[in-house]
């Protein structure tokens, strides 16, 4: 249900008090005006701790710096005048005792009389003996139709004509920026270069890269890296493949469900992060990676806050890729005692928004330990597939070896034995071998010559690859991927 919608339902029925939260004030009391405007004569009254009620006709500046005084107009004014009061950043004052007191006992007068209180915030803050008093209304970004409006108008001001086709790129580039942000990025392109062209598409982009900074939870990644530098994988690439046109409006149309995601476990520098970035570049979709760490913060309530922000951001951008990686070491089983439940919390807003979200988000998680993830997390449902990356094959070194040694030597390949290294390198992993090609052209840097075989077989003696360092573990992963409980990769 729309915003509107649903916030017209809420005053009809007399919900007595209302919990917005958004960073889009101006955009939030814009819309609650044009509800009240739609729906007849009914008073606003808006208050701030600073200015107090600005708009009240008979003392200008009431209750100011006093939240007790502004819940008290609402006794003042007689019970037949339908009345609205918003009330800004008024969560910051729901612990105070008098202040949550007095709501409670403004709750018969609400019952009885057309009027509704409305807290603006930016965040969800409410405290646990609120719950049953307030309703939580989610303010959403803009939408495409809200956004296309906004841009329409802005072309009409400027007295510039738009093309259908660049009005739609435009459109899907801003979403996920708020109205401001929009109108700063634009503000940007005409005093750059006085219109608004493909260049400005470059600022919108500079827009969204701040405004996911910020957030200090997600962080937007430009990536060059295509499937042609991920050696081996054929499964996986085979399966990505399949679902390159999945986002579109002919699969849309032909009925197909938006993909959910995949789940990639396996040993570490097998290219699992490689993958996840190669999918955003070959999908030309933009890849947002989510520092998982970041979402468990040290109050009461702000993890599941962040959670809920970056689902919002997430699906603001969508179609969109969001990385997790490491999943493993946030959602590990032992985490979830000492914290008093945080992490459960967590974990279960994250997995029922995965099991749930229709929008364009395509999740690839990125595991080391797949024992360590709850079966919350890995049971059918959450992510359309999970696939086991293992240590590479003979077949799959010599595509490795074969694939960094053109990015460092392309026109000279045919001189390195591609067969000895192959050979030498058994139990590398592909991290592990772009290190020993490293380690040897170190070795021929400092005695100013080109690196050869020899050196690269230098490099792999002086490497010990995980897979030595700790085999059980190694071999566990490996025989319970081969048990047949997860797709392999290769």
């Amino acid at each position: 249900m729309a915003f509107t919608e649903e916030f017209n339902l809420l005053l009809k029925a007399r919900y007595p008090i209302l919990y917005i939260s958004s960073l889009e004030e101006d955009r939030i009391e814009y819309t609650i005006r044009k509800c009240i405007k739609k729906l007849g004569n009914k008073a606003i009254y808006t208050w701030d701790f600073v200015e107090g009620y600005i708009n009240n006709p008979n003392n200008k500046g009431f209750a100011a710096k006093n939240p007790l005084q502004a819940l008290e107009l609402v006794e003042k004014l007689t019970g037949d005048t339908p009345a609205l009061f918003i009330l800004k950043d008024f969560d910051k004052f729901l612990t105070d005792i008098s202040v949550a007191r007095k709501l409670k006992n403004l709750i018969r007068i609400l019952k009885t009389q057309p009027k509704t209180l409305v807290i603006l915030a930016t965040e969800v803050n409410i405290p646990v003996e609120l719950y049953d008093l307030i309703t939580f209304v989610e303010f959403k970004l803009p939408t495409d139709v809200e956004i296309r409006n906004e841009l329409k108008r802005l072309f009409t001001s400027l007295g510039q004509t738009v093309e259908p086709d660049f009005l739609e790129i435009l459109v899907r580039s801003c979403q996920g920026l708020s109205i401001e942000r929009i109108r700063r990025a634009l503000s940007k392109s005409i005093a750059k270069y006085s219109t608004i062209n493909d260049n400005t598409l470059e600022l919108v982009l500079v827009e969204k890269q701040q405004l996911i900074s910020q957030t200090q939870i997600l962080e937007f990644q430009s990536t060059s890296i295509t499937f042609g530098d991920v050696g081996g994988l054929k499964n996986l690439k085979e399966w990505l493949s399949n679902r390159k046109e999945s986002f579109g409006e002919k699969a849309k149309l032909y009925g197909l469900p938006v993909p959910r995601g995949l789940l990639i476990a396996g040993v570490q520098g097998t290219g699992k992060s490689l993958t996840a970035k190669a999918i955003a570049n070959d999908w030309k979709l933009p890849l947002l990676r989510l520092d998982i760490g970041r979402l468990f913060g040290g109050i009461v309530g702000e993890s599941e806050s962040r959670v809920r922000q970056m689902i919002q951001i997430s699906e603001a951008l969508a179609p969109c890729i969001l990385w997790i990686d490491e999943i493993d070491k946030a959602f590990m089983e032992q985490s979830n005692k000492g914290d008093n439940g945080t992490s459960s919390r967590v974990l279960a807003t994250f997995i029922t928004w995965l099991s749930e979200k229709t929008s364009q988000v395509f999740v690839v998680a990125t595991a080391n330990n797949f024992y360590a993830l709850p079966l919350e997390i890995i049971r059918k449902g959450r992510f359309d597939e999970i696939f086991f990356v293992n240590l590479p094959s003979k077949t799959e070194r010599t595509q490795i070896f074969t694939v960094f040694l053109n990015q460092l030597r392309p026109n000279n390949i045919e001189n390195y034995d591609l067969t000895v290294l192959t050979n030498r390198s058994d139990g590398f992993s592909g991290a592990e071998i772009q290190q020993a090609i490293i380690e040897g052209m170190h070795f021929a840097f400092n005695e100013k010559r080109e690196f050869t075989t020899a050196d690269i077989l230098n490099g792999i003696e002086q490497i010990i690859p995980l897979s030595q360092i700790d085999p059980e573990r190694t071999k566990q992963l490996q025989d319970w991927a081969l048990s047949g409980r997860v797709r392999l990769a290769s």
